[in-house]
């Protein structure tokens, strides 16, 4: 038992001891303290912290030359940064923006449109769980490098929010997502009332986060795909966009998905609408590429596992010639493994399966196809994975 723990504590320092370290969901403070996403204050020397998202990094703070302002103790020369004014609301924000005298928000933020009504007595702890949520969001975003524009920005490309509960008549607000605006029920936040929905409409998992990921799939779907050149390989890969969706989803709603969805699909949702498929596919795309950047960040690592798996092979993908291929391949194997391994850490606890999916080929080539697109749009999605 003893080496089983100084193996475990040799896994979690392993991020701090190379000479650079790797993009990360831990960080060391100025103290040697860790420090994670959520942290605006280390718990061990009480410095002040700030998530800085252009360079996806937390770090300790020093007071600046001006009320407000702060230097970056991991870059004392990146310039003055602000702490977001959400952070001393129930968000609790702990992101910075540059210190330019004019912005008060930062990046997650500013795209809010509407927020919960505070005066709702369960609204302000809801409305906490989302905003952690939606900055997990939009901070893998930006390390992809796909464009995150507020459309206080450009209303007619741009990415909003609506954080809102029932109407003066009564009626809750659909989620969902329209022209870049993403809607969500605030009632979503109360784990009751989603686990309920879950289970209602037969679902494996429901999150916030996965919500956000689902919901945004469709705004880049607008961005990325519509009207451009990867629409007709998308046609080819997903289906025909042009077929009625509200017929799809009465379909659907009468008669469930295909026997045979487990081989095409990532779930059973994915089987409505090409929409559907694509921003399901989309949302596991972004499941997996931050848990497994999360899981190697800590020094975790299914390779030492000895598990009776057989890997996809390159043939499983959207383009098996592509030169980056190998790399995406290793990555989707790295991920199997890896959530075998975590179902089984959640079953030993008598938890759900932690990832409760099975991938079949068909979704691998579209998860390809997916990080095909967003590489082009952003240019960082394979260094994301060659950092993995």
């Amino acid at each position: 038992m003893y080496r089983f723990f100084e193996q475990l504590s040799s896994r979690i320092v392993a991020p701090f001891m190379g000479e650079s370290s790797r993009n990360s969901k831990i960080w060391p403070c100025r103290c040697g303290q860790s420090l994670f996403f959520r942290n605006s204050q280390c718990l061990a020397c009480s410095a002040l912290l700030g998530y800085q998202p252009e360079e996806s990094r937390l770090t300790s703070l020093q007071p600046g030359p001006h009320d407000g302002s702060w230097t970056l103790d991991a870059d004392p020369d990146a310039g003055l940064f602000r702490r977001c004014a959400n952070l001393d609301t129930p968000a609790a924000c702990n992101w910075l923006l540059p210190d330019n005298g004019h912005d008060s928000l930062c990046i997650a933020c500013s795209l809010n449109r509407t927020i919960p009504d505070l005066s709702v007595p369960e609204n302000p702890e809801r409305w906490r769980k989302v905003e952690i949520a939606k900055r997990r969001l939009v901070a893998q975003l930006i390390t992809l490098g796909l464009p995150v524009i507020p459309k206080t920005v450009d209303e007619a490309t741009g990415l909003a929010f609506d954080f809102i509960g029932v109407d003066l008549e009564g009626n809750a607000p659909m989620t969902g997502h329209a022209n870049g605006l993403i809607t969500l029920d605030i009632k979503e936040a109360d784990d009751a009332h989603r686990e309920q929905v879950r289970a209602a409409m037969h679902e494996p998992y429901r999150t916030l986060l996965g919500h956000f990921r689902h919901e945004v799939g469709h705004y880049y779907w607008d961005r990325l795909i519509a009207n451009g050149p990867w629409l007709e390989p998308f046609r080819t890969l997903f289906g025909d966009e042009r077929a009625s969706y509200a017929e799809a989803l009465d379909r659907h709603y009468q008669q469930g998905a295909p026997l045979d969805w487990p081989q095409h699909y990532v779930s059973a949702y994915a089987t409505m609408h090409p929409w559907e498929d694509w921003a399901e596919t989309w949302a596991h795309y972004l499941h997996m590429m931050d848990a497994v950047d999360t899981a190697l960040g800590f020094g975790m690592s299914a390779r030492e596992m000895d598990f009776d798996y057989q890997p996809f092979p390159s043939s499983t993908l959207y383009d098996p010639e592509h030169p980056g291929g190998a790399a995406f391949l290793s990555f989707v194997n790295a991920w199997i493994e890896l959530a075998g391994m975590l179902n089984e850490l959640s079953r030993s606890m008598g938890q759900p399966d932690f990832y409760p999916f099975v991938l079949p080929a068909a979704a691998i080539a579209k998860l390809h196809f997916i990080h095909l697109v967003i590489q082009q749009a952003g240019g960082k999605a394979d260094e994301v994975l060659q950092a993995q």
